[in-house]
């Protein structure tokens, strides 16, 4: 998993509420395991019509955004089925930060375990940084873990909320297998030990 530290980037507003998994990644996608590739099928029926043609209205299809790495989003974003998919495809599009007044807590748990930092900030700070984002390309956000701050494109910043222990594991870019690994001396020593004291095993 890539560390998380300091992002600075195009951000993208989508102000619609609820948004689900299956409207992140609809249903017909999830048939593959593999992480890659579903980038360009995240918001499917919004980004597309039924011909498969973009629609140029869908912030994702505009020149300015099409190279977002931050969603600004409406409130309970992630809501819906409990799709690891859906980050998978956010992440592969090129999305390193949700941020909203609420998430969804399934997708909130998978965005950790995938590289992606989901920031809940109040209301009125979430209404500043879409219309910031509003503004296009050139309105670029920083999101700082290790400060724990996201900062508008005018120098107005906002403090947010992590679990230490998740803040760790991003700024590490430690999995769960990551963490595990990161415990590998200690499985050794006791295998070596388990090894000569039940060498029957």
């Amino acid at each position: 998993m890539d560390k998380f530290t300091t992002l600075t980037g195009i951000a993208a507003p989508m102000p619609l509420v609820n948004i689900d998994t299956d409207m992140i990644i609809p249903k017909q996608f999830l048939k593959t395991i593999k992480r890659s590739g579903l980038g360009v099928n995240l918001f499917d029926e919004l980004r597309y019509d039924r011909d498969g043609n973009e629609n140029p209205d869908f912030v994702l299809n505009q020149p300015a955004y099409r190279d977002a790495q931050i969603l600004i989003a409406g409130d309970n974003f992630g809501c819906g089925s409990s799709r690891e998919h859906a980050p998978w495809a956010l992440l592969d599009f090129g999305i390193r930060c949700v941020i909203s007044t609420s998430f969804a807590d399934i997708f909130f748990n998978n965005c950790f375990k995938n590289g992606i930092l989901p920031v809940v900030l109040p209301q009125d700070a979430v209404d500043a940084l879409m219309e910031d984002a509003g503004r296009g390309a050139n309105a670029r956000i920083t999101v700082d873990l290790e400060s724990q701050t996201v900062t508008a494109s005018d120098g107005t910043s906002f403090d947010f909320q992590i679990d230490p222990f998740r803040k760790h594991c991003l700024m590490n870019g430690l999995d769960d297998i990551g963490l595990t690994m990161e415990k590998a001396p200690s499985i050794d020593a006791y295998e070596t030990q388990m090894a000569q004291a039940r060498p029957w095993i």
